[in-house]
Order: structure tokens, then C-alpha cells, then sequence
């Protein structure tokens, strides 16, 4: 566990991308199995542990703690694993030698050795896995995953008293996630296959496949194993990735031009006898859409876009507000089955009949794929219609035109290209449509996590009702400099009026010029409305508070 939380405290100080692949190179080289693979599982946020939540540190706490002292500290830190890990009593030391350790009267403090400083962090070699002692991740882990929830905080309680303050803040970010440390899969990927000279396209199939500690996978990589076989396996492959479309423009001769519709990318693999579903950040999602994997029964792949009807008759694809009602379910009712049914909208084919079409250019696979959808159930998929516009103008027309409640632009796919992972340069544009905007006032401000720990940085914003209310209508914590941000900051606390936990209410005075993707009607909100992607796009120090927009202004706007 030491060298594991040495990692996660060299990870959060250390900004470059570079360095950070370097660390976690250098921690998958030298650490043992499965140590390794269940740390680059909690860094990537693929453990959970359903037992041991946040609820469960706090009470804990409240056992040690003071309760007070707690929600204070927990305030200003911004996070509650490092306050628990800082505020959680260490166990009295025993003497040495005569001179007093930890408790006893007399006693001097013993000064910790020099530390590198954090401009040096990521220079520094972790600490040796030799003789580490103490508690190994891998214990950890099979502590916190056998818990139930009686015995979850006892079982919690026992780690934590075996750690210093760094073990306990990274066996509580194990076993909470949210690492915030600034490590995506796609860099844990690319660090094993550097660590290990592999291509990093194998990897990103195999890392899916292949569930944590990954022992399969680092056997490869080190050469003791043949490369795993996945014939029988429904795996995940990367999703190809589009640039946006800034100042260029393309000739639609060499491009073809289809909607970018917005719901969620899925893919859906069948294969070994099963069927699942994917979402772009390859975790599997069969479970919230039980009636697509049921519809699904031919042996391939398929790209597209995950949509719910805009009624139960088949109706078009509704706005995305329809379709977060089906998302991040376990289990879904016969009624939310009935009121948001879920479709597919196809976009590409990748494998078909045991043939892996990625090579194939994208107008071979769009051949493919046209004689290829009808085969499907028409209930639950269709075929994404290419814009058959006649050149960049008259596409650049459409879009403008499109307010489609499910339409966020265009994509822009090159008719020769393979498919392939990730972003290359040349191959896909998206051009989404331009956002909407609204002038909304600041109503109350929250503490950020992780480096905005410090800063009032999450902004709720309203606007006004016909009756002169000023009602909420979303939330952004984006968009800003860090200059901005510095500024936003102060204005929070010069012109707090109320506090409420970690939430200041401000006066009502500052307006704010809020960009948006789309905006749909809601019930879950008191204003009616629901922004998608929220984010501040100027702040409006010259207008008055009384110049905002008002609801029915929003109200025209929504899809």
C-alpha cells in the first residue's frame, strides 16, 4: 500500500501528461502481481465495492471524531477521503530508546525525513515493493470487496488503523473511487504498453475483456503468456473518434455527412453465445437496456447512437432528457420499458459473420452495414441516414436549420478511412451546431473537488418567472479561466447571504452568459427546464441582475 499511495500523491501533484505516464510506467514494471492490476483498476475507476460508501466513512468518523470538527473540516478540504484520512486518530507508538512516541509526556516530535519537493515528485523512483510490509493493495481489496454492510465499517476501521495518514487516503480512494488524479484508461493503456512494448490498440481490446487484477494481460505483456483469445468473448472495441470541425472545410466528394444525434454512443457486440452492450467508455450497460440485448441476436458488431422514441408508437428519437431517465438503472420496470422505449440508430458495422471489417474503408463497411440493418429488428434499430447535401454550403444550411430534439450536428466521416481507435487526424469531424445561450443571474456557489478544493467554482444560476422569482435553470462549473475563476471566487465571498453546508447563497447581482447545447422541458425542476452541457461562456459585469432572461425567454428555446 505504501508504494501504492506514494503513486497517487506523486499523481496529483504532478501536471505534465508525460510525467505522469512515466510514474505509472515505472509502477506496473516494478510492482508484482496482483498488486498492479488492482491498483490500475481503482486509478481507472473500474472497482467497486458496493458495502463501503461514503456514508459509511462518515459515520465511522463520527465514532473517532467529532462530529463537528468533521463537517468543518470536511468544508474546507473539499474531500471526504483525505479528511477522514487526516482527521482518523493514530494508534499511540511504543518507546524507543527512552524518547517518547506519539502520546506521552515529554515527549519531542520525530521530524519525518527531508521530502522531495513536489516540483520534484515526478523525478523521484517510487518506493522499492521489497519488503513493503504492512498492507498490500491486494489485501485491501479482498477485505473491502467480502464486506457486507453490517460489517463494512468494522472491516474499514481495522485497514485504516494498520496505515499512516497517505495509506489511509489511498485505501480510502480505493475503496471509494473518484481518484481525481488526472488518469484517463486511454493513459493507463498507452502506460502499460509502453511499460511493456506492446501496441496500444491490442491493449484497449484486451483491457475489456479481461476483468482486474488483469493477470491474463500483464502475462502477455511480459511475454510468459500468448496474447489471450477473445473468439468467444462479446469484447469491447475502441471507439473511433472525430476531431472538430473548426476553421476548415471539407469537399463533401471525399466526405460523407451524416446527423450527430444526441443521445449516447453504444456499441453493441454478440458473440460466444451472448449479447452486451457498451457504452464509449467501453463499460458494459446491458443491464439498463434489457430489450436491446434481447433484440440483438445476429453474430456482430455494430456502432451507433443509443435514443428513446418520442412516444411509445415509434415516434422519432426524443431529447436527451427522455433518455437520462433510462440511464444508470440496474434493473428497469415494465413501465419505464413502455414509457421510454430505446432504440439504436446504426452507424457503422465492425465485425459481421467473424470477419473484423475496421480495415475495410468506410464506404465498403457502409455497404455492409446497409444490407446488414434490415436484418434487425426495425422496433429497436435503424439506419442513420447519410445528408445528401449538394456541397459544404448547402450542409452548412441544414445544420443551422436543425433543431431537432435529438439532433446536436454533424458528423463528417472521410469515405476512405478504415476505422480505427481513437482520434486521427483527417478521418472524422464533428460540427455541432452552434450552442444557445442565456443571460442568467448567480444564485448560489459551491467549493470544487480535487484542485478547485480551495474555490467556489460549481455556479447554480437562475432565471425569471413571469411573477418576478428568480428560479434555478442549471448548474456549470466550466468555461472559465483560471483568471475568471480567481474572480468568481472573490465575488462568492464578498457577497455571501446565507451558508448552507458547503453551499454559499449569494446576492443576486451577477450576471452570467451561460452557453448550452439544448434545453428540454422537465419535471424534476421547479423552473420546468433542464439545460444539457451548461457552461459559462462570459461573465456579464456590465448588465444588471433585472436584465436576465426570463423563463418563458428559456421556455421558447426548448426541444
Amino acid at each position: 500500500m505504501k508504494r501504492f499511495a506514494a503513486l497517487i500523491d506523486r499523481l496529483i501533484y504532478t501536471r505534465s501528461r508525460n510525467s505522469k505516464l512515466a510514474l505509472i510506467v515505472d509502477y506496473l514494471k516494478h510492482t508484482p502481481d496482483p498488486d498492479r492490476g488492482w491498483a490500475i483498476a481503482a486509478l481507472t475507476e473500474s472497482l467497486d465495492f458496493p458495502a463501503v460508501k461514503a456514508g459509511t466513512v462518515r459515520a465511522l468518523l463520527a465514532t473517532r471524531v467529532d462530529e463537528e470538527l468533521f463537517r468543518l473540516s470536511r468544508h474546507f478540504v473539499g474531500d471526504t477521503a483525505e479528511t477522514a484520512a487526516l482527521l482518523w486518530p493514530e494508534k499511540p507508538l511504543p518507546f524507543r530508546g527512552g524518547v517518547g512516541v506519539g502520546h506521552v509526556d515529554g515527549a519531542q516530535p520525530v521530524e519525518p525525513p527531508p521530502a522531495a519537493t513536489r516540483e520534484q515528485s515526478s523525478q523521484v523512483s517510487l518506493p522499492s515493493p521489497k519488503g513493503e510490509g504492512g498492507l498490500s493493495v491486494s489485501e485491501a481489496v479482498d477485505a473491502l470487496a467480502s464486506a457486507t454492510r453490517s460489517d463494512a465499517p468494522a472491516v474499514v476501521a481495522a485497514l485504516l488503523d494498520r496505515l499512516d495518514a497517505d495509506g489511509r487516503y489511498a485505501l480510502l480512494k480505493l475503496a471509494l473511487g473518484g481518484m481525481r488524479v488526472g488518469v484517463s484508461a486511454r493513459l493507463a493503456k498507452q502506460a502499460f504498453a509502453q511499460a511493456f512494448g506492446v501496441p496500444v490498440d491490442d491493449v484497449e481490446e484486451l483491457w475489456h475483456a479481461i476483468p482486474p487484477p488483469y493477470a491474463p494481460l500483464f502475462a502477455w505483456g511480459e511475454g510468459r503468456a500468448e496474447r489471450p483469445d477473445l473468439a468467444d468473448v462479446a469484447f469491447f472495441r475502441p471507439f473511433m473518434l472525430a476531431h472538430p470541425l473548426e476553421d476548415a472545410t471539407v469537399d463533401l466528394a471525399d466526405y460523407a455527412a451524416e446527423w450527430k444525434w444526441d443521445g449516447i454512443r453504444v456499441q453493441i457486440v454478440h458473440g460466444g453465445g451472448e449479447t452486451r452492450i457498451y457504452s464509449r467508455g467501453g463499460e458494459e450497460i446491458s443491464g439498463a437496456f434489457p430489450e436491446l440485448v434481447t433484440a440483438f441476436d445476429q453474430d456482430a458488431v455494430i456502432d451507433g447512437e443509443l435514443l428513446v422514441r418520442g412516444d411509445a408508437q415509434g415516434g422519432e428519437a426524443a431529447s436527451f432528457n427522455a433518455l437520462q431517465q433510462r440511464l444508470g438503472r440496474k434493473t428497469v420496470s415494465k413501465k419505464m420499458l413502455a414509457d421510454y422505449p430505446a432504440f439504436v440508430r446504426v452507424y457503422d458495422l465492425l465485425a459481421a459473420g467473424g470477419d473484423d471489417l475496421r480495415g475495410l474503408p468506410w464506404t465498403a463497411r457502409r455497404r455492409r452495414l446497409e444490407a446488414f440493418v434490415p436484418r434487425l429488428a426495425a422496433s429497436h434499430f435503424d439506419l442513420s441516414q447519410v445528408i445528401d447535401a449538394t456541397d459544404f454550403d448547402d450542409l452548412a444550411e441544414r445544420r443551422a436549420g436543425a433543431r431537432d430534439a435529438a439532433i446536436e450536428g454533424v458528423m463528417l466521416k472521410r469515405r476512405d478511412a478504415p476505422y480505427v481507435a481513437g482520434r486521427r487526424a483527417g478521418l472524422w469531424y464533428k460540427w455541432k451546431r452552434d450552442p444557445l445561450t442565456a443571460d442568467c443571474v448567480m444564485m448560489y456557489a459551491q467549493r470544487g473537488n480535487g484542485r478547485r478544493a480551495s474555490f467556489y467554482s460549481d455556479y447554480t444560476f437562475g432565471c425569471w418567472s413571469e411573477q418576478g422569482e428568480l428560479l434555478p435553470v442549471g448548474k456549470a462549473y466550466s468555461g472559465f479561466t483560471d483568471e475568471e475563476l480567481n474572480w468568481l471566487d472573490k465575488f462568492v465571498r464578498d457577497n455571501t447571504l446565507n451558508r448552507f453546508g458547503p453551499v454559499r447563497e449569494v446576492e443576486k447581482s451577477l450576471v452570467l452568459e451561460v452557453a448550452f447545447d439544448s434545453i428540454h422541458a422537465s419535471k424534476r425542476h421547479k423552473s420546468g427546464l433542464a439545460m444539457r452541457f451548461p457552461r459559462v461562456s462570459r461573465i456579464r459585469r456590465d448588465k444588471p441582475a433585472e436584465e436576465a432572461d426570463r423563463i418563458a425567454t428559456l421556455l421558447a428555446m426548448a426541444t
